[in-house]
């Protein structure tokens, strides 16, 4: 529970701001090279409204600017990504990271840069139940929810459409395995079957044998638990080719523009969910956002969302130090508290210098629970007339 500060508090919050206004620099770690590249330019959008919003308050810290600078996570190169935000950190000064986006770059950049270097990292995508348990010396928070989550949310909507014996292909990485496996665990627990849970790699140019043992096992529907840009994809294809299966259960990494344009109509009645809400803060982001970039792209509202918490943790600790404002980003992100949506940063800013609270609710309802991530959210899709189409909320 918040607690309120103190009015020779928020006169000394003010003094310090007035008194470090600096040129804070943002870095934004997203693939913008690899499985999920069509993704993250969105992604990237989407924090970087969040930071000119900010900066042109003018309210940030006594007048502090801030300005982002991207990296390539390139989400399955560890020791790339891990370069790439060690020269963030150390060439351009960085103080805190909005990213990564794949797990286990994530994990290697919490591990190898963030801890040692006391940087706040907010992901808006990296979802592997392993994330929830990582040494992080608190500086690690994320704003989409955990896969154990996402297991339970894919059970519901296949239940709910019947299916009751599944087939179950992942990319063979952390994220790919971790969902798989808490897919599995709830599917079964609620008396559904898994046929076959089998791993497949990306960047092969024939998925033929992948598919054949999963057409071997049997199943009603095929979860592809991969990445639209690559693997996934082949053996959607592969599946689509050799007739083995032409519906498809597809989680987030598999949801996004490229999938329409990758398969159209061949996979209509398919399914699907990732991260979002029908919230009011969703609205305004749309409403914000315009036809500026795709505001509806998974994790782009979470990556506003990222941006902002780690601005406002700022303003609410005094200080742009990651070892400071780290303990305010669970403040600033839950209640009680002055309720905050998308465009509204600067109202934010001001409460928080005036010695105030908010409740930063954000562009996907934010509520980070447990060690520092999202509640969770979903937005269900289907595949209809060759068009991802969102089914309802949950």
């Amino acid at each position: 529970m918040k607690k309120l500060l103190m009015a020779t508090a928020a006169t000394a919050l003010m003094s310090a701001g007035a008194a470090s206004a600096e040129d804070i620099k943002l870095g934004i770690v997203l693939g913008f090279t690899g499985p999920i590249e069509s993704l993250t330019p969105s992604m990237a959008n989407g924090a970087e409204q969040a930071i000119a919003e900010v900066s042109a308050s003018g309210l940030l810290l006594g007048g502090s600017t801030v300005s982002a600078v991207r990296a390539d996570s390139t989400c399955i190169d560890a020791a790339a990504a891990t370069a790439a935000a060690e020269r963030l950190v150390t060439a351009e000064g960085v103080k805190a990271i909005m990213g990564a986006d794949c797990s286990g770059v994530t994990g290697a950049i919490l591990a190898n840069v963030a801890v040692p270097n006391g940087i706040v990292m907010i992901s808006p995508s990296a979802t592997s139940p392993g994330l929830s348990t990582a040494e992080d010396n608190g500086l690690f928070f994320r704003t989409a929810p955990s896969d154990a989550r996402q297991g339970v949310v894919m059970t519901e909507v296949l239940m709910e459409h019947g299916y009751k014996n599944v087939a179950v292909t992942y990319t063979n990485n952390d994220y790919g395995k971790g969902l798989a496996d808490s897919f599995q665990a709830a599917f079964e627990a609620a008396g559904g079957t898994v046929t076959i849970n089998a791993a497949h790699e990306d960047g092969k140019a024939d998925y033929s044998a992948e598919v054949g043992a999963l057409a071997s096992a049997g199943g009603d529907i095929l979860v592809v638990a991969g990445y639209v840009d690559q693997g996934g994809s082949g053996v959607v294809r592969a599946a689509l080719d050799s007739g083995a299966f032409d519906t498809f259960h597809f989680p987030d990494g598999m949801i996004s523009a490229k999938l329409e344009e990758n398969f159209g109509s061949e996979i209509d009645g398919s399914s699907g969910q990732h991260p979002g809400t029908d919230s009011p803060g969703n609205a305004k982001f749309n409403e914000l956002v315009g036809d500026a970039y795709d505001a509806t792209s998974p994790f782009t509202p979470e990556s506003y969302d990222a941006a902002a918490l780690i601005m406002l943790a700022m303003q609410a600790a005094g200080s742009s130090d990651s070892n400071v404002f780290k303990d305010k980003v669970m403040e600033v992100a839950n209640a009680p508290g002055e309720v905050i949506y998308p465009g509204e940063l600067a109202k934010g800013l001001q409460i928080l210098a005036d010695g105030g609270d908010i409740d930063y609710v954000g562009a996907t309802a934010v509520e980070l629970i447990g060690p520092g991530e999202s509640a969770g959210n979903y937005r269900e899709i289907i595949v209809e007339g060759g068009k991802i189409t969102t089914a309802k909320y949950r």
